[in-house]
């Protein structure tokens, strides 16, 4: 299971098995870091409207992230999908999903993608139901798994559904592989000419936002994005380090990821405290602004610390929560919400 797709309170007790300090925040001083007004927009979905885009009906065969080769008769189109990411690149290929996980999780995190009314829900995406998924009856199961050995796709491949497994991230180039799944899930479901254009715009995006970030000559150009999660008056924050794809995402616009603590190997993630987080000097913060409904708000916990308020990026107002729904380990259409989050704060 990735840290990922863990619960948000639960990333807490991971935080504590490997004796990461959790921060307890007490009521001091406060900072003028607020929430940006607005939040991010799905326009990626309507642009299915429009599309002219061919399908192919060709049989398919594709590798997946587990070197299992995927056969089938032709390109699947009743396809579930168990976790956020590639239900978002399902609906950014303009292929509706006949059913996913945590449908309702998916709504609150990810916006780059509107996800249709109806579409059934198979349960969470650290314990789908088995059963939910075949009552779909789908050509193609989509997973985020580490061994061929998980229970959830023995269930699934014993009953002769195929499952196109995916690893979720490669920390070596997490760009690359954003793209590289993205495009594996369009031939699987016969819409690579889709996914061309797709990532043909998300490339146009960034060699434009990287333009409109290099006018703006920043005299600093050090930068930590980082979440964060709150168990009682505990606060863990989660640093995106090297590997990460948000933190890639802001490299690629010439800045520079100023987090060189530990990360974990496949997103590239930390864990530390608010005094970890002090350390980075005088770099910009970066935060989702993304509230989680099982969770108090850590930023307003943090808005109550000494620590906090005397941060050089908080002292000087350079602080900046993205808008709510940009998810940070999503496919091409929020990885644009990204890099626009970030030329906007950059840029304003």
């Amino acid at each position: 299971m990735s840290l990922k797709t863990l619960p948000r309170t639960s990333l807490l007790t991971v935080a504590s098995a490997t004796a990461v300090c959790a921060l307890t925040l007490a009521g001091c001083g406060t900072t003028s870091t607020e929430k940006p007004a607005g939040d991010a927009t799905a326009a990626a979905s309507e642009s299915c409207e429009n599309d002219s885009t061919k399908t192919s009906t060709e049989p398919v065969t594709v590798t997946d992230d587990l070197g299992e080769k995927v056969e089938l008769d032709k390109p699947a189109a009743k396809v579930v999908s168990l976790e956020w990411q590639f239900t978002e690149d399902l609906l950014s290929l303009c292929v509706s999903p006949s059913a996913v996980a945590d449908a309702k999780g998916y709504s609150t995190w990810v916006s780059a993608e509107k996800l249709p009314e109806g579409v059934a829900d198979v349960g969470t995406r650290q314990e789908p139901n088995v059963e939910s998924i075949l009552a779909a009856d789908p050509d193609l199961v989509i997973a985020e798994v580490a061994s061929r050995n998980d229970k959830v796709v023995k269930q699934i491949e014993d009953q002769g559904v195929p499952v196109l497994a995916l690893q979720g991230a490669n920390a070596e180039d997490p760009i690359k592989y954003m793209k590289d799944a993205f495009s594996l899930i369009g031939e699987a479901t016969g819409r690579t000419e889709r996914a061309e254009s797709v990532l043909k715009g998300f490339d146009a995006k960034l060699a434009e936002s990287k333009k409109e970030v290099s006018a703006a000559d920043l005299p600093n150009k050090e930068f930590v994005y980082f979440d964060g999660y709150v168990d009682g008056a505990n606060v863990a924050l989660r640093p995106f380090g090297q590997g990460s794809l948000m933190g890639e995402l802001g490299e690629s616009l010439g800045l520079k990821n100023a987090w060189t603590g530990e990360v974990d190997p496949a997103y590239g993630l930390g864990q530390t405290d608010i005094e970890g987080l002090a350390e980075v000097g005088n770099g910009m913060l970066f935060y989702t602004g993304t509230e989680d409904p099982e969770s108090e708000n850590y930023v307003e916990l943090l808005k109550k610390n000494d620590i906090w308020a005397n941060i050089p990026a908080v002292k000087e107002d350079r602080t900046h929560a993205f808008p709510e729904g940009i998810w940070t380990f999503g496919g091409p259409k929020s990885s644009e919400q990204a890099l626009d989050a970030y030329v906007d704060a950059l840029t304003k």
